[in-house]
């Protein structure tokens, strides 16, 4: 399965092409610039593979939390071309991306937004609950007191580290990652596509910043 994934969530907008398990191809620009460098770098990844788009079998796309200005333009790339190659679009969400790969559980997966906000999801066998806002307030919901033995956590900042520590949680860090997009391509092959493309929502994760600062 030829598949094209697209990620501007976490970090740089990311296109990877995969074919099967073997990664062909990964460029990345960074968010900001991703509106006037994006096609140029799609036209380049598949001109790498020598693939057209009528040899791909699906597209795959970051859904969020993370990045606002990246996000919405992979989800617009990702949608425009899917409708464009008549092409089926899964979307995968970031916490997924982030804990492809780890298997510890419990696990806490963490996208980090503005300075001091954080979006994250704490998973175990039998149930999954997420939060977003502040890093105290998102740890005092999901882990109000330690969890017994040792949580597997992906994708922390040292704040959020440094945080877990000063509440006595024990913690096993895993890097995130080193290209989103492939993680995606990963995914994508075992998950369902949306029913359409209008389907798919960018999920951005933190509260409001007019909520944050009434907080304050």
């Amino acid at each position: 399965m030829k598949i094209l994934s697209f990620d501007g969530a976490l970090g740089e907008f990311e296109l990877t092409l995969l074919d099967g398990e073997r990664s062909l191809a990964t460029r990345s620009v960074g968010a900001k610039r991703a509106l006037e460098a994006g096609l140029r770098a799609l036209a380049e990844i598949l001109d790498e593979a020598k693939l057209a788009p009528q040899a791909l079998d699906r597209l795959a796309v970051g859904l969020g939390p993370g990045g606002f200005t990246g996000l919405r333009i992979a989800l617009a790339y990702a949608k425009a071309l899917a409708f464009a190659w008549q092409l089926p679009l899964v979307g995968i969400s970031s916490f997924d991306t982030l804990s492809f790969g780890e298997t510890g559980s419990p696990q806490l997966a963490v996208v980090a937004g503005r300075p001091g906000v954080i979006s994250a999801r704490l998973r175990s066998a039998s149930s999954e609950a997420r939060a977003s806002g502040p890093i105290a307030e998102v740890l005092a919901e999901l882990l109000p007191t330690p969890l017994p033995g040792v949580l597997a956590v992906v994708g922390a900042p040292e704040g959020v580290l440094a945080a877990l520590a000063e509440r006595g949680q024990s913690v096993n860090p895993n890097p995130s990652p080193t290209h989103p997009s492939l993680a995606i391509a990963h995914l994508a092959r075992i998950a369902q596509p949306a029913a359409s493309p209008h389907a798919l929502v960018a999920d951005y994760g933190e509260a409001p910043a007019a909520k944050i600062a009434a907080r304050a």
